[in-house]
């Protein structure tokens, strides 16, 4: 599958609200549950392991992107939203540069294979500024996808 592939339109928060992190990962969190991909009831414990996973160490890899990422019981699949803020958001990234753009995501617990294949296909596709910015200067949430899909990466389902 393709990262692209991860993502709708409704999936992606072209103008995220937040200030701070933990606001951008709510709000990013709540778009999930807004697109039925995220039981309303398995928001509060998505956040809490969102949130023991960000304080390990920031998810904050640099070069204006964070990818906050959880494992949970209550999806049978993959499922991602991305958010960009034109102004910035301080996750304690890496290089200490604000945040523009935040692809969280959610794998099945126990799928360990498949998290940290969903992590390196993100992390190599933002890999550089070009995308980043190609992003910023994107009108709508359809040409971030567009961008998305002409960099994606591919994420294969591990072997049974």
């Amino acid at each position: 599958m393709k990262l692209v592939k991860l993502l709708s339109p409704e999936q992606i928060v072209a103008d995220l609200e937040a200030i701070e992190h933990w606001e951008a990962i709510t709000e990013l969190v709540d778009r999930l549950v807004t697109c039925g991909l995220l039981a309303a009831g398995e928001r509060e414990a998505t956040l809490e392991a969102l949130r023991a996973r960000e304080q390990l160490v920031s998810t904050g890899i640099g070069g204006g992107v964070a990818i906050p990422h959880a494992f949970s019981d209550e999806v049978e699949k993959v499922v991602a939203v991305l958010g960009r803020s034109m102004a910035g958001i301080d996750f304690e990234a890496v290089d200490c540069a604000p945040v523009h753009v935040v692809v969280l995501f959610v794998v099945p617990r126990k799928n360990y294979q498949l998290h940290l294949r969903t992590l390196a296909a993100i992390a190599k596709m933002f890999n550089g500024q070009d995308i980043t910015r190609r992003i910023l200067g994107a009108g709508d949430c359809d040409e971030i996808l567009a961008i998305l899909g002409s960099k994606s990466s591919r994420v294969e389902p591990p072997a049974s």
